[in-house]
């Protein structure tokens, strides 16, 4: 069963998925730091100093004018978070963006590798008499 199990393991397709995973994971950190702090910044400036992270209204309980999100939530109180929710749709989209130009260039070099192997001359026919030739010599050789 173990033997089984390492065989499974060892296949190509899970191999290439767990590194899929793990390079995911990582380029997702990447992402959120991108759009957090660099992106988020950019657009607060232009739409008045707004920080999309910490944008909530409170639905009940007791928050400070002006507090973080964070604060908010140690309070105990109850928020509606849309800020995050638009963060998170502006890190999808840019995830989404990345890999599909990732899988475009890899699709390019595919075919681009597909094309060149089309474009390869074929073997030449060993040279040698033609037909032509061979029959030449046949009527020769009969006629001696």
């Amino acid at each position: 069963m173990l033997g089984e199990f390492r065989d499974f393991i060892a296949k190509g397709n899970v191999m290439d998925m767990a590194v899929g995973i793990i390079i995911g994971a990582a380029f997702t950190a990447i992402v959120k730091s991108m759009v957090g702090d660099l992106l988020n910044p950019i657009v607060g400036l232009f739409l008045g100093g707004i920080d999309f992270t910490n944008v909530f209204v409170v639905l009940s309980g007791e928050v400070a004018e002006g507090a973080s999100l964070e604060a908010a939530r140690e309070a105990g109180a109850a928020v509606f978070a849309y800020g995050a929710f638009i963060m998170a749709i502006i890190n999808f989209v840019i995830i989404a963006f990345v890999v599909f130009m990732l899988v475009r260039y890899v699709n390019k070099v595919k075919e681009a590798a597909a094309r060149s192997e089309e474009e390869a001359p074929a073997e030449p026919a060993p040279s040698g008499p033609s037909e032509i030739d061979l029959l030449t010599e046949i009527r020769d050789a009969l006629a001696k």
